[in-house]
């Protein structure tokens, strides 16, 4: 049987105290085993999976075992899993490699069934958000990320998910992406390398347009009602939320 599936999934946001947590881990754990290994080529995971991670040379958050089970057993089957760094779980540096992921950079061009992609989680591209970058850049220092790193765990976690739960999603805020206004779909369209398919996540919004210069943009909302995911079957890429 060929591998003619490649699923994609974003802002899963684990461990995320808001609403159901447990279900929404659950609900996530089952989609990843309801991925049929045998006729799936690669899993993306397009950022923000975890709501807030950090790891430790000899140290990572504790939990997700289940989710961690749902994916080794999918790489053992021989699907390549892929992902991406989100602006929540930014700090992944060795230990998802070690386990047989692969990290990709945004924006990521890639050929799939015949078709070109451009992947990633969607934050920081485009003209403006100063703020917002200079804080992305801080995060990303790596001197900073050391003296972060010289705090106990027990610290370390507690400041992380106390940052996690003062954000905009934590306080249940919506937003709906504004298409051709969004600083994102200005970006898109103006890189010179094109795509079939521009896939993106981080707006917790769902949205289906085509760029003037060509190509189709989607974007993933999160899970915090319900699960939803992107598939595609070597021919066309179809939005799943089940009900």
């Amino acid at each position: 049987m060929s591998r003619d599936l490649t699923y994609f999934v974003s802002d899963v946001h684990l461990g995320l105290d808001y609403k159901n947590p447990t279900r929404r881990e659950e609900r996530f754990v089952a989609f990843l085993r309801g991925i049929p290994a045998d006729r799936t080529e690669a899993l993306y995971m397009l950022g923000d999976i975890w709501d807030f991670w950090y790891e430790y040379e000899d140290v990572v958050p504790k939990g997700y075992l289940r989710v961690f089970s749902a994916l080794l057993a999918l790489m053992d089957a021989g699907v390549k899993v892929y992902f991406f760094e989100g602006n929540h779980d930014i700090w992944t540096y060795s230990y998802f490699e070690s386990l047989g992921m692969v990290k990709l950079r945004q924006p990521h061009f890639t050929r799939i069934g015949g078709k070109r992609f451009c992947l990633g989680h969607g934050d920081g591209l485009g003209k403006g958000m100063h703020g917002y970058k200079f804080l992305k850049w801080v995060f990303h220092n790596r001197t900073l990320q050391r003296m972060f790193s010289a705090l106990h765990p027990h610290w370390a976690f507690s400041l992380g998910n106390r940052w996690s739960r003062g954000s905009r999603l934590a306080k249940g805020e919506t937003y709906r992406f504004m298409g051709e206004e969004e600083p994102l779909y200005q970006y898109l369209d103006s890189l010179k390398e094109r795509a079939d398919y521009y896939v993106f996540g981080h707006y917790h919004s769902h949205y289906e347009g085509n760029l003037p210069g060509g190509g189709r943009l989607m974007i993933l909302r999160d899970w915090m009602d319900r699960s939803n995911w992107m598939v595609f079957d070597g021919t066309a890429l179809t939005y799943v939320e089940p009900r």
